[in-house]
């Protein structure tokens, strides 16, 4: 069974997703960049489908009369590495299994700073111009998801030199660590600027994303 996968999931929305595709390709080797043995289907939710999610996917809920139950999904056995692009996502969606992630959306991020989308459709237009329309028809499909995250991968391990998998994580890891808030009243200001107060206030919250933690928890060490 592979150790590692890139896996890419379409759900019934945003909140609570529950999956209604699976797909994903076995990587065998980063360098030489190698993907093997491949898995797609389709499952049955057991609640209708967002009209946002529907809108993105297409994939409409009487299509998977008759489908297995999105509860049968199973990753592979001994599995090591789970890679996708935001790929919190996907595993929020099959129930946060013990398993690294690695993120390409992270990594392209850190990566090509300069790209003004960091979208796979996006990315894919960036890197390989000249095919990407004609691989982007079924975009937002989990199979072809899977192959341009596979693309988007292998161009972000040749940028890194990265050989193995251990390292791809351990990038992964670092990428996340954001450099400039995110999110609420203080977007788009460096960490290191954001006034302490605020800073105490948001790490006394339970549900501060770990890696936005860990960063402040890191500067606040670097002062010390």
């Amino acid at each position: 069974m592979p150790s590692a996968i890139i896996f890419d999931t379409e759900a019934t929305g945003i909140n609570e997703p529950v999956i209604i595709e699976a797909a994903w390709v076995a990587v065998d080797s980063l360098k030489p960049f190698t993907l093997g043995e491949t898995f797609h289907q389709r499952y049955h939710p057991g609640k209708p489908i967002s009209l946002g999610a529907l809108a993105t996917h297409h994939i409409m809920d009487e299509e998977l009369v008759g489908c297995p139950p999105a509860s049968s999904f199973r990753l592979p056995d001994d599995l090591q590495y789970l890679i996708g692009h935001n790929i919190d996502f996907d595993w929020q969606a099959i129930g946060q299994p013990e398993v690294k992630r690695i993120c390409t959306l992270a990594l392209a991020r850190k990566v090509w700073p300069e790209v003004d989308s960091h979208s796979q459709s996006a990315l894919l237009y960036f890197l390989e111009r000249k095919t990407a329309r004609e691989r982007l028809r079924d975009a937002h499909s989990a199979v072809a998801d899977v192959g341009i995250c596979g693309t988007i991968l292998d161009h972000v391990c040749q940028r890194l030199e990265i050989t193995n998998m251990e390292s791809l994580w351990a990038a992964s890891e670092d990428a996340r660590l954001p450099t400039h808030m995110t999110f609420g009243k203080h977007k788009g200001l460096p960490l290191a600027e954001v006034p302490k107060d605020y800073v105490r206030w948001l790490l006394d919250q339970t549900n501060v994303d770990p890696f936005v933690r860990q960063a402040f928890m890191a500067l606040n060490a670097k002062k010390h």
